[in-house]
């Protein structure tokens, strides 16, 4: 009786190991995410965690106790649902009514447009397996690195996967953070404030990376494309919903003869994400609670990126080869000229 007993203590004890170090190493990346030139890029915590997870993982792994890795995969699992849920407080219907129908037409348009001519593409046209075009057009599409997280969850798919997508988040949403100002200041883009706050709001990747580029332009623009952008984010759940049962009727179709029918994966994290959306619109949360939950979620997510990042490895992501980063392109490109003309028409 004494053996087992010992045994899950171990267990048990190695997950609380595995998860309070990935949180150290999550409070540093805090840290160094908060230096002014990290800042400036635009790069999130959520992005430096995976960043610096990899480097760990790839560089520095044997001075972890192997051991400790279930706490590892525990925080990139099932922490990073909590969390993913939890997000849902970021967003409420009366920011989405304020935008009125221009922003909203603009962010159905490029989620939907973005997340299917991607999964299509990478898939039929470059040849990329199902789950890393699905999860580098979702970072596009919707909301960067906190997308690919949640489609990754529903999807199940590999680390290496997910660091793949969250790594071309980076490149193009970094250059479409510079560029996208830089390009209205010289009268490139013809829109008035407002409009070009949405047009940043519908295309630019990254929360952080959309506040860091309409903040080169004015508050009003900072607003708009601040509310736009987390538009995009409230279509994280029909999307997992929508994601979910394709994926059932999926497994049904190749399924032996005899076999049960494969149960729906319902993605709970994104019913409950809806359900603090919903909490949040009715404004029942003091602000300061609510803001120190925020910040606790950013450091969830954050520890969800690193510990993902931890078990990511450059050879893997090697193989991918340079199809991921063509599809990427392909799709930055359908960002700024399809965002621009579905702005045009909405205004």
């Amino acid at each position: 009786m004494s053996t087992p007993t010992a045994s899950s203590t171990s267990a048990w004890r190695d997950k609380v190991n595995g998860m309070l170090f990935v949180g150290l190493l999550a409070a540093a990346v805090v840290q160094l995410a908060a230096f002014p030139g990290i800042k400036a890029l635009g790069l999130s915590p959520l992005v430096v965690g995976i960043v610096c997870g990899m480097l760990y993982g790839n560089f520095l792994r044997g001075t972890m106790p192997p051991d400790w890795g279930v706490g590892v995969n525990w925080t990139a699992r099932r922490l990073l649902r909590i969390a993913v849920a939890f997000y849902g407080l970021n967003i409420s219907v009366q920011q989405i009514a304020e935008v009125g129908l221009p922003g909203l037409v603009v962010s159905f348009g490029v989620v939907i447009s973005v997340l299917v001519a991607g999964t299509l593409i990478g898939t039929r046209v470059l040849k990329l397996d199902r789950d890393t075009s699905i999860l580098t057009a979702a970072g596009s599409a919707i909301c960067g690195a906190a997308a690919v997280l949640a489609f990754e969850s529903t999807l199940k798919a590999a680390p290496h996967k997910s660091a793949v997508a969250v790594a071309t988040v980076v490149l193009f949403g970094t250059i479409s953070m510079f560029l996208y100002p830089l390009a209205y200041q010289l009268g490139w883009i013809d829109l008035d404030p407002r409009a070009f706050g949405i047009f940043l709001g519908g295309t630019v990747h990254e929360v952080a990376q959309v506040v860091g580029s309409a903040s080169n332009i004015g508050p009003e623009t900072t607003e708009v494309a601040t509310i736009v952008k987390m538009t995009r984010v409230a279509f994280l759940v029909p999307l997992l919903i929508i994601l979910g049962i394709w994926l059932q009727r999926s497994a049904s179709l190749i399924r032996a003869p005899g076999e049960p029918k494969p149960k729906l994966p319902i993605p709970w994290f994104a019913i409950f994400f809806l359900v603090f959306a919903l909490i949040n619109s009715a404004n029942i949360i003091p602000l300061n609670v609510l803001q120190t939950i925020r910040s606790l979620d950013i450091f969830a997510l954050t520890m969800a990126m690193t510990a993902l990042g931890i078990e990511t490895h450059f050879s893997k992501m090697r193989q991918a080869g340079p199809k991921v980063l063509l599809l990427a392109f392909i799709l930055f490109v359908m960002l700024a000229f399809g965002g621009y003309a579905l702005v045009k028409f909405a205004i």
